[in-house]
């Protein structure tokens, strides 16, 4: 039932996604145009992509530990590190993506729910490797192999943090007092997902960025996006399908939401 609903809400999206053309927000025009559109690759890319494909051969078996939803496509305790490659994480297209955003808005503090593999935390921490970025993870094996990968990138602006997302994730924002950059991936459930937001709120301004992976990944994915579409904090949200992005421009009257082809 959650792929008839995936392939559903894909249909709807392209049918309602606009280029630049059909968009007259200066703001958005500007993503568009500077960020979605930007083709340029960066050396790094190709260093994480290097990881990745040593990832595709990896005959590591991890226990996993997982606090959220689960997988269209797994939902073992005991998975190969090849395996969770395939299937878990962001792919390149959207990885280079995390990369670009960083790179546009240049956040400083960076906080990451969902370390998995770590190759988006990667793309995040080499945009800007001025940043400090914290990455939560829950399950301790899978951590420890997103450290193993940290290190052969030699990026030394991450801090990893293992657990509960629950337990953890207060205590982490009271110690970054700010964020600027929030990338919400992990749980893939409603009332979590919508209660990280609703947490890291009091720690979010007006030129934050907060990033939600797989917001149509099911009906209840789906609902808490449009919770957090009809936030009133919230002044613009741009829909990618895979990704929805959260903005809090103040000087934006209206409520501005897009769903832009990519």
């Amino acid at each position: 039932m959650k792929k008839l609903f995936l392939i559903k809400q894909y249909l709807i999206y392209l049918w309602n996604a606009k280029s630049a053309h059909g968009v007259h927000s200066p703001f958005v025009f500007q993503f568009i145009n500077e960020v979605l559109k930007d083709k340029r690759q960066y050396y790094f890319f190709e260093e994480i992509k290097k990881v990745r494909n040593e990832m595709y051969r990896d005959n590591t078996v991890l226990q996993i530990e997982d606090f959220g939803a689960g997988s269209h496509k797994q939902n073992q305790t005991r998975r190969v590190v090849k395996d969770i490659a395939r299937t878990a994480g962001r792919n390149e297209k959207f990885g280079e993506l995390l990369f670009r955003l960083v790179n546009q808005y240049q956040p400083k503090c960076i906080l990451e729910l969902g370390t998995s593999m770590g190759l988006g935390t990667a793309y995040l921490a080499t945009a800007n490797k001025s940043a400090q970025v914290h990455t939560i993870e829950g399950s301790p094996e899978i951590a420890a192999q997103a450290g193993k990968h940290f290190a052969k990138l030699q990026l030394q602006n991450i801090t990893q943090h293992v657990g509960n997302f629950d337990d953890v994730l207060v205590s982490i924002l009271e110690q970054l007092q700010s964020v600027d950059l929030l990338f919400v991936d992990g749980n893939h459930r409603k009332a979590p997902t919508v209660a990280y937001f609703e947490t890291a709120k009091p720690f979010l301004h007006a030129n934050s960025v907060v990033i939600f992976d797989d917001i149509h990944w099911s009906a209840e994915m789906h609902e808490a996006w449009q919770l957090i579409k009809s936030d009133s904090m919230v002044t613009l949200t741009i829909d990618l399908f895979y990704f929805g992005i959260v903005f809090f421009q103040r000087e934006i009257q209206e409520p501005q939401h897009f769903v832009l082809r990519f």
